[in-house]
């Protein structure tokens, strides 16, 4: 909004020439995230308990985790709020790709809202059918796939994906592209779902992923930084880089209400959103490959659910780790909480790195 407002006056004041910068919208985007999660926060969360929208702690969770029984949750609601404003306000709103998450974000949040709500308002433990939710994903990157192919500005969307370390090699799709697609966002989502576990965890590692897109996202939408790089350049997708500064902030200050002890929890509503949010940025970067770098604590917490299931079902009922996902194992071997949620945060903080490095590393 303020660059369709602002910008265009330029010529009166010349001040208003900031708002061309990319730069400048995505530390404004950021700023006024963390602004609105501080303010919204303590009032979302007198609304939740005032509603009695608490979280209920299943049986097969650690005993230490009872007594998080009634804290409210649907807290993802203050992390929507504080990623779609600032979005509206800072970035381009007749770019494409700035559309196209937008619709993701609304999607995955709506989709996670209906899942809570039935948790916690209608009382059914289980929430949303796991085939129902399945639906709204695949549906979601159908979607979103065939706009890239069909009605994408830029040519770059041709069924291909670019390949880690190799700068002249990509993965040809072809026709197995959506499905690609739909298997990045569905797989993102729960990932980020099912590491929503301990105070602060799913926060922390989203932000610190988002870090690490904000900087991918930039370099992308710019030719000379891309052709330097020699990694994709995609015009117009470097209005992305504010919509991350938007997560980032966005998490920043929910983390206010999250860390040990959580005031709040983000709910499906929150942990959806934002994993679609980084499949689809994944793909629209075309760094769906580096997403498995990037992410690797949550491709590992979702490893280790797969891991325990399919041990348990063909070895007889025995189990690899105490319990999954994985930060619930550490938790049974005696570690504290905030001891878990950092160390998984500085493994996230090095998956990062590590895939800012493959950018040069090629």
């Amino acid at each position: 909004m303020f660059y369709h407002l602002l910008y265009p006056l330029t010529k009166y004041v010349s001040g208003f020439n900031l708002f061309q910068y990319i730069t400048f919208r995505t530390a404004g985007a950021t700023v006024t995230a963390i602004i609105i999660s501080l303010i919204l926060g303590p009032l979302f969360i007198r609304m939740l308990r005032k509603h009695q929208m608490n979280e209920t702690i299943r049986d097969e969770v650690p005993a230490s985790h009872k007594k998080k029984a009634g804290t409210p949750t649907m807290g993802g609601l203050i992390i929507l709020a504080g990623i779609i404003i600032p979005t509206l306000l800072w970035a381009d709103l007749s770019n494409f790709y700035v559309l196209m998450i937008l619709l993701v974000t609304a999607w995955m949040g709506l989709i996670g809202f209906m899942d809570d709500y039935l948790k916690v308002v209608k009382g059914q433990p289980r929430g949303m059918v796991g085939r129902k939710k399945l639906v709204g994903q695949i549906l979601l990157g159908l979607i979103f796939g065939l706009l890239l192919l069909y009605w994408s500005p830029s040519d770059q969307f041709d069924g291909t994906t670019g390949i880690p370390f190799f700068k002249n090699y990509v993965l040809v799709l072809g026709a197995f592209y959506v499905p690609f697609v739909i298997v990045v966002i569905a797989g993102a989502s729960n990932a980020v779902n099912l590491a929503d576990g301990l105070d602060g965890l799913a926060i922390g590692l989203c932000g610190i992923c988002f870090i690490a897109f904000t900087g991918m996202a930039y370099l992308t939408g710019r030719l000379d930084y891309s052709s330097y790089l020699q990694i994709d350049y995609i015009p117009g997708a470097g209005e992305l880089t504010i919509y991350c500064g938007a997560v980032i902030g966005s998490s920043l200050g929910f983390l206010w209400f999250n860390t040990h002890p959580a005031e709040v929890f983000m709910g499906d509503t929150g942990s959806l959103a934002l994993g679609g949010a980084l499949g689809a940025l994944a793909i629209m970067l075309k760094k769906e490959l580096l997403l498995v770098i990037v992410g690797g604590v949550f491709v590992i917490t979702a490893l280790s659910v797969i891991i325990q299931v399919l041990s348990y079902r063909y070895r007889g009922g025995k189990r690899v780790f105490k319990m999954a996902p994985l930060h619930h194992h550490f938790e049974l071997v005696g570690w504290s909480e905030s001891k878990i949620v950092v160390r998984f945060w500085i493994l996230g903080a090095l998956c990062a790195l590590v895939t800012l490095a493959t950018l040069k590393i090629r």
